[in-house]
């Protein structure tokens, strides 16, 4: 009997040793990921892209280096997503206290660009303060592994912009039928002001809200010399 309770016991640690060791690979793998995402060759793709593929659903997504990027959309983005972007370490930290005060629950309003570049390489994506907790130390890492100018790249490339529809060109080339070098100023605060919620949100017919929030970001980009010196 001793020697059965001793060969189960022993089966019971190795597999808390599996189990520790897969937790520990999970919790490592992103950190892992972010370096290889340093290099300018590798072209990260999305939680929302990996279950495209496993779905069999088609989606559209064509990588280009940000220098291909109109810096209308560039500009238009930054200052409609996350505006302190080169100011910060990839946390928002006043934002993110108004936001854990709101009785409201989380909001998109605390999300950086690089919360939102990791939730959208690593994560799920229902709100929820515990998506907000683990976004927290990867947003950090991936600020301080990934410069600004990589990290906005990877952002605009891999960002949803419509059902299927992912990264900055291929948004440009369903939308307006352009490519995204060649997006005007007003073009690239419609893309920005879609961001959002784009599956609601149509950049190529606008609503009058959708209006309204475009031309306000196109204001504020013209103004955002000062606070892009980061991708220069």
């Amino acid at each position: 009997m001793s020697r059965k309770i001793s060969a189960t016991a022993k089966k019971l640690r190795r597999l808390w040793r599996k189990i520790a060791a897969l937790a520990l690979a999970a919790v490592l793998l992103p950190f892992i990921l972010l370096l290889i995402y340093r290099l300018p060759f590798v072209h990260p793709v999305s939680t929302l892209m990996v279950r495209d593929t496993v779905t069999l659903h088609h989606y559209k997504r064509q990588w280009v280096p940000i220098e291909d990027i109109s810096p209308a959309l560039i500009n238009a983005v930054l200052v409609a997503e996350d505006g302190r972007f080169c100011a910060h370490d990839g946390i928002d930290w006043q934002a993110l206290k108004t936001v854990v005060n709101s009785e409201s629950g989380p909001q998109r309003g605390a999300s950086t660009i690089p919360m939102q570049t990791v939730k959208n390489l690593f994560l799920w994506h229902d709100r929820s303060y515990v998506r907000k907790g683990v976004e927290i130390p990867l947003a950090y890492a991936a600020d301080t592994i990934l410069p600004k100018k990589r990290m906005m790249e990877i952002y605009l490339n891999i960002a949803e912009w419509g059902d299927g529809i992912y990264g900055a060109e291929a948004a440009a080339q369903h939308y307006f039928h352009s490519p995204a070098r060649n997006l005007t100023q007003w073009r690239g605060a419609l893309l920005a002001a879609s961001l959002p919620n784009p599956q609601q949100r149509n950049p190529a017919y606008p609503s009058i809200k959708l209006q309204q929030r475009a031309t306000i970001i196109a204001t504020r980009a013209r103004r955002s010399g000062a606070y892009i010196t980061c991708l220069r």
